[in-house]
């Protein structure tokens, strides 16, 4: 009889410690649901309001394509070269497009999950618009300047272009048509402009010593340093000053447009973003052999 009466007691705390537990996540759960609920009914406010005519994804992001592009479908195996912006529903700008640099990867590996899905949709040089609802975005917990439960507008573009030095030589080459610039284009693929030829008599080779006055830029303008009185070697700068450098003697003047591979390539380094081709004002002050 008193087991019973315990065994009774056990069961009732456990049922209700199992009820406790059912409903913590069912009001989990009805929170979850809240806020997708509220997630979509901004979209599609938004997308009526914008005449937008947008394809709803299973996991509930929304996409559509501006622009098909050209060529083939882009599959999982295709490396991938593109941009992309990001802003509130409301206009607030998180992110720029550059024009002046991208990012690149294989289809596959592209992140996050919806853009990948996005871009399956397109073939090169297209362009997409994706708004994500805020659980496929950055949540409650926001990230950076972006609040909690944002919902987020974003149009992803893809260059024509397969590889980064096709990119980079088209964008050199937009450049110097716009600018009116007549500059030589070495094997390396770096241009040059020669603004003074250089009168020393000592060849620039892997043992010399360089003292050298030069600005460098984005192909913006930006300019991201300069120096009057660097001194260094040829290992000790990037490689597409060593492809051209040797070239000239001391006193040259020189215009040098570098592709990012032989700049900082993929990797942003300071304020110069990934992927960035690079425009020098470079004179050569001394070479000591």
């Amino acid at each position: 009889m008193h087991n019973n009466i315990q065994m009774r007691k056990k069961l009732t705390i456990y049922s209700f410690a199992l009820l406790g537990i059912l409903v913590l996540l069912n009001s989990c759960k009805k929170e979850y649901e809240t806020i997708e609920s509220i997630d979509d009914a901004k979209i599609q406010t938004y997308i009526k309001q914008n005449n937008l005519t947008m394809t709803k994804d299973p996991s509930g992001f929304y996409y559509q394509v501006v622009d098909q592009g050209t060529g083939d479908i882009m599959l999982n195996k295709d490396s991938v070269l593109y941009d992309f912006n990001i802003k509130s529903l409301t206009g607030v700008s998180y992110q720029a497009k550059n024009t002046n640099s991208n990012f690149g990867n294989y289809l596959g590996y592209i992140t996050p999950t919806p853009y990948r899905i996005a871009l399956t949709n397109l073939k090169r040089g297209g362009s997409v618009k994706v708004i994500f609802p805020s659980y496929l975005a950055f949540g409650k917990n926001g990230s950076g300047n972006i609040p909690s439960n944002e919902v987020l507008i974003s149009e992803i573009s893809t260059y024509p272009q397969k590889t980064q030095w096709q990119l980079d030589d088209a964008r050199i080459v937009a450049f110097l048509a716009a600018k009116g610039i007549t500059a030589t284009k070495d094997p390396s693929r770096v241009y040059y402009q020669v603004l003074t030829q250089g009168t020393g008599t000592d060849v620039i080779d892997q043992n010399s010593t360089l003292v050298v006055k030069y600005t460098g830029r984005l192909l913006d303008g930006t300019v991201f340093d300069s120096s009057t009185a660097f001194t260094t070697t040829l290992t000790g700068v990037i490689a597409g000053w060593g492809k051209v450098l040797p070239l000239f003697k001391s006193g040259a003047k020189i215009r040098i447009f570098i592709p990012s591979n032989l700049a900082y390539g993929a990797s942003a380094t300071g304020s110069i973003p990934q992927n960035s081709a690079l425009d020098f004002d470079i004179e050569i002050v001394s070479v000591t052999n």
